[in-house]
């Protein structure tokens, strides 16, 4: 069941850095419809060339995130009796993924608008949270109790990090990589955006820094290591993210910001399950 929990985590991780690849080569309307590719076909037409390949492969993708979900589904539901709440969290998953599809589908349809892109986006973010939620109760390690202000801290960084990766939906919406070169863009000064952005990434440093030190000096030891993953994927995040914004955007350098991206997903995850206020079941 743990394996099936991985799988789907990590699937959901890779469909956004496929998603990526889809926007920085231009092929995000590879095909131009959907749920067909092209009018009277599933499958894109020789004429689409390589970025017909590129769109209809991501499209694919969500056909084994929907196999996957679906096994993990029926591991818990197996299970159910000693992990009831298992079987919720697999159905919430399984059920997301098709209407990640009719996002997809609606994006397209919408010639890539960015507003409707970062949902897209943020959707899996969600399904990455679910994932690791998921992964962590069929692991049956117990979180850690710590105290009412601790908590409030390590659930502070968690929205911290979800608010800094939402307004990385806007830098990008503001960006020249649009997934189509008629596509639109949101409108925004994009050096006003990336500052914010910024910003709040230094704000989800220093409470990362700050939950890693409280957690540490109160001994908690599995809510230690979390605090440490997130904040080292914070800080390789945010290299990342300077390279890129004083290389000019480089393709291979903003993928590597996706991958990182998913990084920092699943570690604010990892953080906000570790812990658990004194007195409250993990």
């Amino acid at each position: 069941m743990r394996r099936w929990f991985v799988a789907s985590l990590v699937a959901n991780m890779l469909i956004i850095v496929t998603g990526a690849v889809v926007r920085l080569t231009g092929s995000g309307l590879g095909c131009p419809t959907w749920p067909e590719c092209f009018e009277g076909s599933y499958t894109p037409h020789p004429e689409a060339g390589i970025q017909g390949i590129i769109e209809f492969g991501n499209r694919l993708i969500t056909f084994v995130l929907i196999i996957v979900a679906l096994a993990a589904f029926v591991s818990a539901w197996r299970n159910r009796r000693a992990f009831s709440k298992l079987w919720w969290l697999t159905l919430g998953i399984g059920l997301g993924i098709p209407f990640q599809g009719v996002i997809g589908g609606i994006v397209v349809r919408l010639d890539l608008n960015p507003w409707l892109v970062a949902l897209h986006l943020l959707l899996s973010v969600a399904l990455i949270v679910l994932s690791t939620w998921a992964l962590t109760i069929a692991r049956g390690v117990p979180a850690d109790q710590v105290s009412t202000r601790t908590r409030a801290l390590v659930i502070l960084t968690f929205a911290i990090a979800m608010v800094a990766i939402w307004i990385g939906t806007i830098v990008t919406g503001a960006g020249p990589h649009a997934g189509d070169l008629d596509s639109p863009r949101n409108g925004l000064n994009i050096l006003i955006v990336a500052r914010v952005h910024s910003a709040s990434a230094w704000l989800l440093t220093i409470t990362s820094v700050a939950s890693l030190v409280v957690l540490r000096r109160a001994g908690h030891r599995r809510a230690t290591r979390a605090a440490t993953m997130l904040l080292g994927t914070v800080i390789l995040q945010g290299v990342i993210g300077y390279i890129q914004y004083f290389t000019g955007l480089p393709v291979g350098v903003v993928i590597l910001h996706l991958i990182g991206l998913t990084l920092v997903a699943l570690a604010a995850a990892r953080l906000l399950f570790s812990s658990t206020s004194r007195g409250t079941q993990p």
